[in-house]
């Protein structure tokens, strides 16, 4: 990009991956590497064929290297003809013993304390909310040390959740209390940043418009 049509601000599209195997089994993904299933393939390709019917640009895309996000930024890259870079900041949290097992084997096989603080670990020696917030923050902190351009961010919903609370300053909170940011499969939220004033415009949030060309 030269200097003339370099652009002043970012823009930036988080994008969680399609249905995972993982997600239609109502398992606790983390690191694991679960592929997508044919209804994420279907909600990529949906997404892709948007994203060129409304001439949507970008000047990179960056995903985490699991293979649910990864497949989903090629299937898009595909179709709009870019290359993906892989950055292992952008993975999942990682959920330490719960990876992989689904909802009903965390709940009967671990203990759940009734009081939790941010600095626990989850899976008891995952990442607890603290430490995904701080690594969260150090991804966003790379992203804009790079030079102001479109980028698309395919990555997975616990880490681009703390993406979110590191944007607009919350910090997390004890036994998962305060606000969240609802990232369904393919949905995106798309922001604005202005570095001269360090200002931040949220123009879109769990937009899934596509899903109706994915069924």
């Amino acid at each position: 990009m030269n200097e003339t049509n370099r652009p002043k601000i970012f823009t930036i599209t988080l994008l969680r991956h399609g249905e995972s195997v993982g997600n239609a089994e109502s398992r606790w993904q983390g690191q694991s590497d679960f592929p997508l299933t044919d209804r994420g393939r279907k909600q990529a390709q949906a997404l892709a064929e948007r994203w060129k019917r409304e001439k949507m640009q970008f000047d990179f895309v960056i995903s985490s290297p699991l293979s649910r996000a990864r497949e989903t930024a090629e299937i898009i890259a595909a179709r709009l003809g870019l290359v993906v870079e892989f950055e292992p900041l952008w993975l999942e949290r990682d959920n330490g013993e719960f990876a992989g097992l689904t909802a009903h084997e965390v709940r009967n096989n671990f203990s759940h304390p009734d009081f939790t603080t941010p600095y626990d670990p989850v899976g008891n020696d995952g990442e607890g909310d603290w430490e995904l917030f701080l690594r969260a923050g150090q991804a966003l902190h790379g992203l804009l040390k790079r030079e102001p351009a479109r980028y698309l961010i395919v990555s997975n919903g616990g880490l681009l959740n703390q993406i979110m609370h590191a944007i607009v300053g919350i910090v997390p909170q004890a036994n998962n209390a305060g606000a969240r940011f609802r990232f369904s499969n393919t949905a995106f939220a798309q922001l604005l940043y202005f570095p001269k004033q360090h200002r931040w415009a949220i123009d879109k949030l769990n937009d899934h418009a596509h899903w109706q060309d994915a069924e």
